[in-house]
């Protein structure tokens, strides 16, 4: 590991414009589960399509009982080194974006500056109406579901609510899609964290970065597709590997 550290620490030192990719593994130190590990998410819950969601009453009420129960470890969870490494490298001025397939906002409190970070799944921390696009308070919205058990409406043009992530079948946002793109294509290093690459057009980034002639890190427990494609793969936590790279306690 000690090599693998220099060199990354010698690729960031040569870098002025950085674009950090970030995965379920960032945050599993944090105490949120990733989906399709040993423990994963999705071996305890069912996902729900958003097809199924819009056309079955039933499943938008599981897909809010399953929320009421994840939100928990959400509300709970802090940001942990790998994310205060992320948010040093944005202080001192190298973070040029941080695309994020994380839904749970823990970038934002770890301090990046919020206009940085596009977040191509979405956030669930928030909820939103999907006929007018007006926000809600969760915190409300989960309220009112535990004593209606009822899927919420909007008071506003009474279309369904539901939480601001993407869900399969949905189409993702363009607007955040069209960023990482140009992202991608325009920074010197694209450095992935926690990401096993498989979830696409989200994985397509890395090599449309090479492509591009940017550095290809990835630093992830398991292999990815794309190791062959990078300059550097590291296999170890990503906190301390930061950490160690940048020089901070």
């Amino acid at each position: 590991m000690k090599n693998s550290v220099k060199k990354l620490s010698e690729i960031i030192s040569h870098s002025e414009r950085i674009v950090v990719f970030t995965g379920a593994g960032i945050s599993t130190l944090s105490g949120i589960p990733d989906f399709r590990g040993t423990n994963g998410l999705w071996l305890k819950y069912k996902p729900i399509s958003f097809d199924e969601f819009m056309a079955s009453k039933a499943a938008r009420v599981e897909s809010w009982r399953q929320k009421c129960k994840l939100n928990f470890d959400l509300e709970k969870a802090r940001p942990n080194n790998g994310h205060r490494a992320v948010a040093y490298l944005d202080s001192k001025g190298f973070l040029r974006a941080l695309i994020t397939q994380n839904v749970d906002g823990l970038h934002q409190v770890s301090g990046v500056d919020a206009k940085k970070i596009i977040e191509i799944h979405g956030n669930a921390t928030k909820a939103v109406c999907l006929e007018c696009s007006k926000n809600f308070a969760l915190d409300v919205v989960l309220k009112e579901f535990k004593i209606a058990n009822e899927p919420p409406l909007c008071d506003q043009c009474g279309g369904f609510i539901k939480t601001a992530t993407i869900s399969f079948g949905q189409a993702m946002p363009q607007g955040a899609v069209r960023k990482a793109d140009h992202a991608a294509r325009d920074c010197d290093l694209f450095l992935v964290l926690g990401s096993s690459l498989v979830v696409y057009p989200a994985a397509s980034l890395p090599r449309i970065a090479k492509d591009n002639g940017a550095t290809l890190v990835i630093i992830n427990h398991q292999p990815t597709d794309l190791d062959g494609l990078a300059d550097l793969v590291i296999r170890d936590e990503i906190g301390d590997t930061l950490s160690l790279a940048l020089g901070i306690n």
